[in-house]
C-alpha cells in the first residue's frame, strides 16, 4: 500500500481511517487514466489531491465514489469493503460528492435544490430535511436569504456555496470536493476554503481535489500529488507546500508559501 497509510491519523493513532484507497486502477475503453492510486482520509482530516489539468483527480474522485467502473484495487468506507458499492449506496452509506460542475437544478429555487440532496436520506426513513436545511442556511447565511430565488440566477460564489449546502443535506461524513475554487474569484475562493476549514470543525472528513495548490494545502492536512494518473508524492501538506518540486510546479518560482 501507498505510503499515505502511515500518515498520522487524527485523534486516536489506532483508529482506522475513514477512506482507504489501494492501487485503484480506472480505465477508459483500453487507456487506463488512473494506475494503482492509494491514498488515506482519517477521520476528521482534509486530504488534498493537488495536480495538473489531466492528471486523472477527477476520475480518482468519480471512481471512489462509484460514478465509474472501478478496476483492480480496494476502496474501503468506514472500515468495510465498498469496491462494489454504486454511487446511490455510497451517498447512502456516507459519503458525498460536489462535482466540479457543481450540477444544479437552474429552474428550481434554492430551497428545492438544498432538499433534493436529502433524497437519499428521506428514502431511508429519515425525515430532518427541516433540520439539516437549517444547519445549511446557518453555514450560508446568503442561501437563506436567496432560498426563493432560482439557482440559474445565482452569482459563481453562491451557486458553489449552494453545491455544498446540497451535499451536506445528506448528512455525509466524507465529503468530496472537486475543484471548489474553480471559476471563483480571489475574495470568494478565500471564503469557500474558510468554510471548508469549518466544515472538517463540524465533523465532516473532506478529500479536496484542487488546481489552486497554494490554497488547497494551507487548509488540508495531508496531501497527495497526481501525475499523469499516478501519485508521485505524498506527505503532510506542510512539508509539500515547502518540498522543491511542488513548489516550482505548483506554488510558482519565489513567491514563498
Amino acid at each position: 500500500m501507498n505510503a499515505g497509510a502511515r500518515a498520522t491519523p487524527v485523534g486516536t493513532a489506532a483508529a482506522a481511517p475513514m477512506l482507504e484507497v489501494r492501487d485503484l486502477c480506472v480505465s477508459y475503453g483500453r487507456v487506463e487514466a488512473l494506475h494503482g492510486a492509494s491514498l488515506r482520509v482519517d477521520a476528521g482530516s482534509i486530504v488534498t489531491v493537488i495536480g495538473p489539468n489531466g492528471a486523472g483527480k477527477t476520475t480518482m474522485l468519480a471512481a471512489i465514489i462509484g460514478l465509474l467502473a472501478r478496476g483492480r484495487g480496494e476502496v474501503r468506507f468506514l472500515g468495510q469493503d465498498a469496491s462494489g458499492l454504486e454511487v446511490e449506496r455510497m451517498v447512502e452509506c456516507g459519503m458525498g460528492l460536489v462535482p466540479e460542475s457543481r450540477a444544479l437544478f437552474g429552474g428550481l429555487s434554492v430551497a428545492d435544490n438544498l432538499l433534493l440532496g436529502a433524497f437519499a436520506r428521506h428514502r431511508t426513513g429519515a425525515r430532518d430535511h427541516a433540520a439539516a436545511m437549517e444547519r445549511v442556511f446557518d453555514l450560508f447565511p446568503r442561501l437563506k436569504e436567496r432560498r426563493t430565488q432560482e439557482a440559474g440566477t445565482l452569482s459563481g460564489g453562491e451557486r458553489q456555496m449552494l453545491a455544498l449546502g446540497r451535499a451536506l443535506m445528506a448528512q455525509p461524513r466524507l465529503l468530496l470536493l472537486d475543484e471548489p475554487s474553480l471559476g471563483l474569484a480571489p475574495q470568494i475562493v478565500r471564503e469557500i476554503f474558510r468554510i471548508i476549514g469549518e466544515l472538517r470543525s463540524s465533523g465532516v472528513s473532506i478529500l479536496l481535489v484542487e488546481q489552486n495548490a497554494r490554497a488547497a494545502l494551507q487548509v488540508a492536512d495531508h496531501g497527495y500529488v497526481l501525475e499523469n494518473g499516478r501519485i508521485t508524492l505524498e506527505g503532510p501538506a506542510a512539508d509539500l507546500a515547502r518540498n522543491p518540486r511542488v513548489i516550482e510546479s505548483y506554488l510558482g518560482l519565489g513567491r514563498g508559501r
